[in-house]
């Protein structure tokens, strides 16, 4: 991918800037400009000034420049302003959006090193660090005390959010259009905590962000910033996005927008409910992996010599070769060969069925005498965190976890256990799954020791504190299968 190709839109966001945008736009280098397909977009933030008319009276001056300048007709914030400039850029089909401050405070001669990550296709988001370099921030001004919070709540902020950038609070960025898309940007704080929150919504994207050393300067440019008001902001942002993702309180700004089968992820090396379905289909078994997700559990199957089909709403993106798909709705009456398989999963599946009863009627129904297994894991909610969760006033459904929005279903042990035997099969096991604490918060001697505390708090007291129930059932025939065969019976030896 060449430059010359891309669109290039370079946002310039202005408040009260009449002394200074001048000399912004003047600093714009030309290899920028020419190298690619570049609109440059001023936008007043509804300023006290006259910086919208020095705006019009630089495009008029400068015919040569591809520059377009609006004015907010009520002040929208820093964030806010951003927001319009980023949506100008989805509309109009850029392919990246570089962020300028009209203040001068981030230079504009720096741009051909930021463009480069994404220009190579390595970054989608590209952060301008005036921390990178030891030293670099006091001598280009920054007071001590403003060092010295960056520096304090970039480390807060990347242990909340498992990432490891040198500054989380500088306003230079680039970003690939697309990515903007797939974020739910719009949602954000009008304030200066937007640079936070957009920041936790491409982590939690899987954006690739890359950091490059700038300069650092401070003029006599009007701060208007308060220092305690926005470390205030910007933790409470941090920690939200950190009880989202463990699925504590549900925030749906924290989403991606582009959201697939692929967020159900395999959770395998540690006791889970994946790990005890793997152990408990036998070496070479037929199994049907009904509500199969992304394909990883029946890949791993398919290393165990199983012959394995799936069958899912969305075609599955992690098979391995030799697994058959099967792209149906669970919701409706399937047309498969059911009766070819020895075990059947329903992993994290019966939750999100609209009628479980019925689905496994109809699952029984095309059963004979022959032996045959059904392995269930479903969430627990009566584990103890929605039971906290409900004690202060919190039910909040969410993008993964026990509350997973697309649940229209939930189970205790009780429930699920009534299900299956008013459904014709016998429970040979049902347990308590722990919190798939690994996968959260990695595999450390820590996560493995809140597992284990987790597993021994199960054999107290299952209902309270597994996160999932694991079952293995098997098969009943149903009445109209023994009543056939029954008939059968009769009518041979009288034959």
């Amino acid at each position: 991918m060449t430059a010359d190709r891309l669109r290039l839109l370079i946002l310039i966001v202005a408040y009260n800037a009449e002394s200074t945008l001048a000399t912004v736009l003047d600093r714009l280098p030309a290899a920028v400009l020419s190298d690619f397909d570049c609109e440059v977009l001023v936008i007043d933030d509804a300023s006290d000034d006259g910086t919208f008319e020095h705006g019009l009276s630089y495009r008029q001056s400068h015919t040569d420049l591809p520059l377009t300048v609006m004015r907010n007709q009520s002040n929208q914030g820093y964030g806010g302003n951003q927001k319009v400039g980023y949506t100008y850029a989805i509309h109009e089909g850029f392919d990246i959006v570089a962020l300028v401050h009209g203040d001068g405070q981030y230079a504009p001669e720096e741009l051909p090193k930021l463009l480069a990550p994404i220009v190579e296709g390595k970054a989608d988001a590209v952060f301008g660090s005036r921390m990178l370099v030891q030293g670099a921030a006091r001598r280009g001004g920054m007071p001590l005390y403003k060092l010295l919070g960056n520096r304090l709540l970039s480390s807060a902020q990347n242990a909340l959010a498992g990432a490891r950038l040198s500054e989380w609070h500088s306003g230079y960025r680039l970003y690939r259009v697309s990515t903007l898309a797939s974020v739910r940007y719009a949602v954000n704080s009008n304030d200066f905590g937007f640079d936070t929150e957009i920041i936790l919504q491409l982590l939690n994207a899987g954006a690739r962000i890359t950091e490059r050393a700038i300069p650092t300067y401070y003029g006599d440019e009007i701060c208007r910033v308060d220092g305690l008001r926005y470390a205030a902001q910007v933790m409470r942002a941090s920690l939200g996005n950190a009880l989202h993702h463990h699925g504590l309180v549900h925030q749906r700004r924290f989403e991606p927008l582009a959201v697939g089968n692929d967020r159900y992820e395999l959770k395998l090396g540690f006791a889970s409910s994946h790990s005890w379905a793997l152990d408990a289909v036998p070496d070479g078994a037929r199994v049907l992996d009904l509500g199969a997700g992304p394909g990883g559990l029946a890949s791993e199957l398919a290393r165990k010599g199983c012959p394995t089909a799936v069958v899912d709403l969305v075609p599955p993106t992690q098979l391995t070769p030799g697994v058959v798909t099967h792209v149906a709705d669970l919701n409706e009456e399937l047309d498969l060969p059911i009766q070819d398989y020895d075990y059947y999963l329903l992993l994290d599946v019966i939750e999100h069925l609209k009628d479980p009863e019925s689905f496994l009627d109809g699952l029984r129904a095309q059963f004979d005498d022959s032996p045959r297994t059904l392995i269930i894991t479903t969430p627990n909610i009566a584990f103890i965190v929605p039971r906290l969760m409900l004690l202060f006033g919190q039910f909040n459904y969410g993008q993964t976890g026990i509350l997973d929005r697309t649940h229209t279903r939930l189970f205790t042990f009780t429930t699920l256990r009534r299900l299956l035997r008013d459904s014709g099969f016998k429970i040979q096991v049902m347990s308590g799954v722990p919190a798939p604490i690994p996968k959260a918060i990695g595999d450390t001697p820590l996560s493995r020791g809140l597992l284990w505390l987790n597993q021994a708090l199960i054999r107290v007291s299952p209902g309270l504190f597994a996160y999932q129930i694991f079952v293995t059932a098997t098969v009943t025939p149903d009445v109209a299968f023994v009543l056939s065969s029954t008939r059968a019976s009769v009518a041979a030896p009288a034959a």
